[in-house]
């Protein structure tokens, strides 16, 4: 038996927010909207603080994370529930609409051309919806015992996961159990996921007129052109498939040259790497960095010239994965078996607020709530799971200790 909820305030709630345009490092309004919504649901205004996440953060930003502090009974486990306010530029403009699809029951898309901000929007609203719920109880039982938890609500987790590296953990305090809530369904707990890593190259070679004499030059196009065909041919581009390790790497951007009558001097690209396994993403890392100055090396004008290459890599987050008989996971099997899932654990390929919060000593599996498509303009929330993602939450930080 599940607990209950405010559906129709549920919803309403998810709506109202995915309207709010809240891009990364542009979170204050969607921030304010939850602040003000809590405030009037009767949280005390000294259990709402903000870090400044947003200007340790290099993107800054014009807010930091909102961190909501409940009290409760000591001798329960005290819990943790996050979710991250930013949304991708295309969902700017959303104006979400409740249908329903003959294959995937009563959903919510967004009307027009613009993602929906399900991603993460609902993960807001389905935790601050376990926050107002809880409030409520606290008006019609007053003497019911509660655990004690804390609700983040975390910025910048587009552009590499900031907010929740940022975080001030010295707002948390000890934590027992840990939910993250981001795009999915609910039936998947993610108790891990991968570890990534950012590289920006820049390659330099020597401009001449491409007409008049290109071979008094060094095109850095070229240079990259060889490292980049020598990545792929080495199997180091895509998915990487060695006997040591398993990972993936891609050249998402490239930029240079300004005319086709000079030889290119210059050229930026910014890639990635990827894997479970940290030692093996440093050996793609190193063979990235291997193929672009091997290039540069061997591209050579008529005077003996040469390309140059400068490389910086960057830890995005480390790779965490929970062992499966961890609080987080079984409490979280548990409540969505009473839901009526059927749960299974996974390891995502994909960088987590929740990799962060491992790194600082917050154990946190990461649950779906319904989103679909995301990042796309045919994203769309599934409305059940969504609901169940609201129960889930309230159902984690208002049992007693006569339901533990």
């Amino acid at each position: 038996m599940s607990v209950a909820i405010n559906e129709d305030l549920a919803l309403s709630r998810f709506c109202r927010w995915a309207a709010i345009e809240g891009r990364s490092g542009e979170e204050k309004r969607i921030a304010d909207a939850i602040i003000a919504d809590l405030l009037q649901a009767g949280v005390p205004p000294d259990c709402i603080t903000v870090d400044d996440a947003h200007l340790r953060s290099p993107f800054k930003g014009d807010i930091g994370n909102v961190i909501v502090t409940l009290p409760g009974d000591a001798s329960l486990p005290r819990t943790l529930l996050s979710a991250h306010m930013d949304t991708v530029p295309i969902c700017c403009g959303a104006r979400p609409l409740t249908e329903d699809d003959q294959t995937l029951g009563r959903v919510i898309r967004s009307e027009g051309n613009t993602g929906l901000g399900g991603d993460d929007r609902s993960g807001c609203a389905a935790i601050a919806t376990a926050v107002i719920e809880r409030f409520g109880l606290t008006k019609t039982e007053p003497t019911r015992l509660l655990p004690p938890a804390v609700v983040v609500f975390l910025v910048q987790e587009e552009i590499g996961l900031k907010g929740a590296q940022f975080l001030d953990v010295t707002q948390i305090g000890h934590v027992d159990q840990a939910f993250n809530f981001d795009g999915g369904t609910m039936e998947t707990i993610r108790h891990g996921a991968i570890g990534g890593e950012r590289i920006d190259i820049n390659v330099f070679g020597h401009a001449s007129h491409a007409g008049v004499a290109p071979q008094k030059g060094v095109s850095a196009i070229t240079v990259s052109a060889f490292a980049i065909a020598d990545l792929h041919r080495g199997g180091w581009l895509g998915l990487i498939e060695k006997p040591d390790g398993v990972g993936t790497a891609n050249i998402g951007v490239i930029e240079g040259g300004e005319a086709t009558n000079v030889v290119t001097p210059k050229v930026t690209l910014r890639a990635e790497a990827r894997s479970h396994d940290q030692q093996f993403r440093l050996k793609i890392v190193k063979a990235i960095r291997r193929a672009f100055e091997a290039a540069a090396a061997e591209t050579v004008d008529v005077r003996g010239r040469c390309g140059r290459v400068e490389f910086e890599s960057r830890v995005d987050y480390e790779a965490f994965c929970l062992n499966e008989s961890h609080p987080s996971v079984i409490a979280a099997t548990e409540i969505l078996r009473r839901l009526g899932y059927e749960p299974r654990c996974e390891v995502a390929n994909g960088g987590l607020d929740a990799n962060w919060l491992f790194q600082h000593s917050i154990e946190a599996v990461t649950l779906g709530c319904g989103q679909a498509a995301i990042h796309t303009v045919d994203e769309h929330l599934l409305v059940d799971h969504y609901l169940d993602a609201c129960r889930f939450a309230t159902e984690i930080i208002t049992r007693d200790a006569r339901s533990i």
